[in-house]
């Protein structure tokens, strides 16, 4: 299978080195041309549960594009949030009639993006609970186990087939993958495990185990889930609050606990913008228009944006 994986950060470089090494054509579009030269000359350095290991992978910046360049049969997406209309639009050259994209983002919405680029029954939409850390351009860090969960954003058995096919290979290279009939569940599922933990831990500046040990943890995660919950429910979403907040309460027990969540890296590390607009910011916008309070996740989209701010990210 032809694959173009779009973001070559921690994400983008763990499912490419996966696929790559079981014999896929993987190709990598990045828009950090630091990052994009220094994996052109070196490859991928990743450090896998404390083994190293190198992987040699094409990569190009969309500006590369050539006129000629053969159209995907997949596309997965591990772009930012808010970089996803933009590098859709840089790289639509390769994307063909019978081109699938795979969305497997933090946070809602992005399936409005997508309909501007891809037909609507070529959507496949998902979550993966892999986690990675980008350490430095060409280098990542990848450790802990994960899983992939997708399904069609439109129904109808041709698609639904080639998105089983999709299943196989990512599966057949360990990543895990897994049909679902109700991902939209899981995406809200997700989506309020990334709201209490990336938030919190970005505002705080601490990993997922300083937090988890604070006497207030409990009552901020029950808080920011219910939200989830008020809002889902507008939307047909049931989300079983006492089992997400056992789901999100495990991990600060397990093997992540010294994991600091990607909002944290993007903003406390490397002084970037965050994606709070497609989490906490959803919820807030969702809850304005379905007239749900959302009081919580409000302040945290606030705060994170008045910390951008004041870190001055670029």
């Amino acid at each position: 299978m032809k694959i173009t994986i779009l973001g070559a950060g921690g994400m983008g470089s763990r499912f490419a080195i996966k696929l790559h090494k079981k014999g896929n054509d993987v190709k990598l579009i990045d828009g950090w041309q630091i990052n994009v030269d220094t994996i052109k000359k070196n490859g991928i350095f990743a450090n896998f549960n404390g083994e190293e290991l190198f992987e040699y992978i094409p990569i190009i910046s969309p500006e590369e594009i050539e006129k000629d360049e053969q159209q995907a049969d997949l596309i997965i997406v591990f772009t930012k949030s808010y970089q996803l209309r933009e590098m859709l639009q840089g790289v639509k050259q390769i994307i063909g009639p019978n081109t699938y994209v795979l969305c497997l983002l933090n946070g809602m919405g992005h399936e409005e993006v997508l309909k501007e680029f891809v037909p609507k029954q070529n959507i496949l939409l998902g979550i993966t609970m892999w986690t990675a850390i980008m350490e430095a351009p060409g280098r990542v860090k990848l450790f802990g186990t994960g899983d992939v969960e997708m399904q069609n954003l439109e129904p109808g058995s041709d698609h639904k087939k080639f998105a089983e096919e999709v299943v196989g290979v990512l599966s057949d290279a360990g990543l895990n993958a897994r049909y679902s009939e109700n991902v939209k569940y899981s995406i809200y599922r997700k989506a309020a495990l990334n709201g209490t933990l990336n938030s919190l831990c970005t505002i705080l500046e601490c990993n997922i185990g300083q937090l988890g040990k604070t006497k207030e943890a409990e009552t901020l995660l029950k808080e920011i889930i219910a939200e989830f919950a008020a809002v889902g429910a507008k939307e047909g979403i049931n989300l079983d609050q006492e089992e997400v907040y056992e789901h999100i309460y495990q991990t600060f027990l397990g093997d992540i606990t010294e994991h600091y969540p990607s909002m944290y890296q993007d903003l406390i590390k490397n002084h970037r913008p965050t994606e709070i607009d497609f989490i906490n910011g959803a919820i807030s916008s969702k809850g304005t228009k379905y007239g749900v309070p959302t009081p919580y996740c409000t302040l945290l989209t606030q705060l994170i944006h008045a910390k951008e701010q004041i870190i001055n990210v670029s």
